[in-house]
Parts: C-alpha cells; structure tokens; sequence
C-alpha cells in the first residue's frame, strides 16, 4: 500500500531504515554503500531506497527537516510498512567543548522544547529515549570503528534561528548537543512498539562557532554511516 508521502508498496523496505533528514545524503549513502540499491519512494524528492550491505537488506530514506516531517515518514514506515528500526544519521551542533567537529554522537535521550508529545493524551511528560538495545548494538560497533565518539542526550529544537539564544543553557544539564528531528522519531518508535536511535556527526560548534560547509556535511560523514550501517547489519543476526 502507498501513503499520502510514499509510494513505496509494503515489503520494498527492509526491517531497519537510516534516515538522513538531507535526500541527498540518502541518495549518497544508498550509492555508496549499498549493493543493487533500487529506489522505493520518490514522492516529494524525499528519496527512499532498499539494497543490501554486507548482504542485509538496509533501506535508506531522507526525512525532511524539523520534528514534523520526520513524524510523518517514520509514523508510515512503522505503522505501514513494518519496519522495526529507524536509525536516524543527521549532523548536530556541539554544545559543549568536550565535542570537536566530526565527532559521533549517540543520542540515549532527546530533551525537547516542541509540543510534539501532547497527541498522546498523557497526564504527565513521557520522556523521548532511544530503544536500549539498539543504542548498545551501536556502541559496541563504535568501540571498533575507530571514530571519536560519545553517548548522551540532545537537544531536539523546533527552532533553527532561536532568537531567544539559549541553547547553551541546556548543557548545564550535561546535553551534548542539539539537533532537531530525534525527540519525534524516539516518541513514534516508543508508542508504536518499534526501535530508534539518533546517530549524529557534530557538524558545528554553539560554543565556538566553527561549522562545516553544506557539501562536507552530505557526504564527509562517512563513520556515522558506517556506524549506523554495521548496527543493521548486527541488528539482523539477533
């Protein structure tokens, strides 16, 4: 069956999906790592494809940007094309200087300032953490990657260009690092049964302000994806 945003018919995607919000990072990491990729969506640009790595079927599709796009397409590949796990592969800006530019990070919890959470009706605030076992896959594969990489909490902002500019303050509560798509992704896994994890190259610095140019950022972060890509691939053996 096809969806309002996807064209793809049930079975065209594989049991776990890495989702880079940029469909150009799709595009690159389904014809560089995948064997035989064929596309399955196309609808809006928002490229999806199916192949295989080390000879795991692994699809791979762009999410837009901002918590209500990712909300959408990872609601349908849960709940209409039974997918079991989304690893999301973005870029993220550092909040703290124990971060450098290119550094992996792991994202166990979302902290958030968006709204998203209120459809579920809760009384209380149900808290946005990645699905554990999928989160340790991903760090035994990290501890052999050689990458520098960290475990801990982002900031999932509905804002880019925060005028309040207070995106500091949340690292006086250890966030590692903000980025804007994970807290949605992480609520959609958690009520519909499913795995998530965010998996984030640090692209910039708030600290700082270094940052990496858009093109280094579409196809330079080639350890996350490659982190993200063997986690699949041990996914699939349990």
């Amino acid at each position: 069956m096809s969806t309002p945003h996807n064209s793809a018919v049930k079975g065209d995607f594989a049991k776990t999906v890495l989702m880079p919000g940029d469909p150009l990072r799709a595009a690159y990491i389904a014809e560089n790592f995948l064997k035989d990729a064929r596309l399955v969506n196309n609808v809006r640009g928002v490229q999806g494809y199916t192949g295989l790595y080390k000879d795991v079927p692994v699809s791979v599709m762009a999410s837009g940007m901002g918590m209500p796009s990712i909300g959408i397409y990872s609601h349908e590949l849960f709940h209409f094309y039974d997918v079991e796990n989304i690893i999301r592969v973005g870029s993220a800006g550092a909040l703290t200087t124990k971060l450098n530019m290119k550094d992996v990070v792991l994202g166990q919890a979302a902290c958030t300032n968006s709204n998203f959470s209120h459809q579920f009706g809760l009384s209380g605030v149900l808290s946005p953490v990645a699905d554990y076992e999928l989160l340790e896959t991903a760090v035994n594969v990290a501890r052999k990657s050689g990458a520098s990489w960290a475990v801990g909490s982002f900031l999932s902002s509905d804002i880019f260009y925060n005028k309040a500019d207070d995106s500091l303050k949340w690292a006086e509560y250890g966030v590692l690092a903000v980025e804007m798509e994970s807290a949605a992704l992480y609520w959609n896994a958690m009520e519909a049964g499913k795995r998530a994890l965010t998996i984030c190259t640090v692209s910039d610095s708030v600290v700082t302000g270094e940052g990496l140019p858009a093109e280094e950022r579409q196809t330079g972060f080639t350890q996350m994806m490659e982190i993200a890509l063997d986690t699949a691939v041990e996914m699939a053996k349990k």
